[in-house]
């Protein structure tokens, strides 16, 4: 998976914080709920237009 084709940055959009498909949810939203402890499952519930792919391309994204 090309981590690029889900991240997006748009200068307009969260002060051009990275994005997941152009949605107003940021990496660094998703990367921090799952540091505070929350699984990839839960996040998916709370968000459900994520997708695992989503969630799998913020990880890979500061790598």
């Amino acid at each position: 998976m090309d981590y690029r084709e889900i991240i997006t940055i748009e200068p307009g959009k969260r002060s051009g914080k990275p994005c997941i498909r152009g949605l107003r949810i940021t990496v660094y939203n998703v990367l921090g709920y799952l540091a505070a402890g929350m699984s990839q499952e839960q996040v998916l519930a709370e968000f459900p237009y994520l997708t695992q792919q989503d969630i799998l391309a913020c990880q890979e994204y500061p790598a």
